[in-house]
């Protein structure tokens, strides 16, 4: 058996001499790649909260200490604005992604698969029925 490792910063790459592809390998390359994006999903989230945090002290602060309309206190709409793009977000990580995530969309792709299926089924029956292949046949033999 050959093997050759390839290392570059956090990559490591095995080759393999003779090594057959299986269909176990495709799923957990996918299970990798949809960890991998709900990590990436949840770290920008986490960003977007602490970013948010930051923004809405600095916001205060440019009120308040550095008065500027100070008359009004306008940074409570700015970050009501703020937090309520951050609810929508986390409700976009973690519910609308629960619900219409990988998982979902396999499973519609196999129910338009199976509609599909029985459709052309259903067309070949009414082919059947319309044009048996015994009056097929005749025809080719005359």
């Amino acid at each position: 058996m050959f093997i050759f490792v390839v290392k570059d910063k956090n990559l490591v790459v095995m080759f393999f001499k003779n090594k057959a592809k299986t269909e176990v390998d495709q799923e957990q390359h996918e299970l990798l790649e949809n960890a991998q994006q709900r990590i990436k999903q949840k770290k920008r989230l986490f960003s977007h909260f602490v970013i948010f945090l930051i923004g809405s002290i600095f916001l205060v602060l440019i009120n308040k200490i550095l008065k500027y309309q100070e008359q009004y206190d306008w940074f409570i709409w700015a970050i009501t604005v703020w937090a309520f793009l951050f609810v929508v977000h986390a409700f976009n990580v973690f519910v609308t992604y629960r619900f219409m995530g990988k998982d979902w969309e396999r499973s519609q792709r196999e129910k338009l698969v199976a509609k599909q299926k029985q459709r052309i089924s259903e067309i070949q029956k009414e082919i059947e029925t319309d044009f048996p292949l015994s009056k097929v046949n005749k025809k080719k033999e005359e």
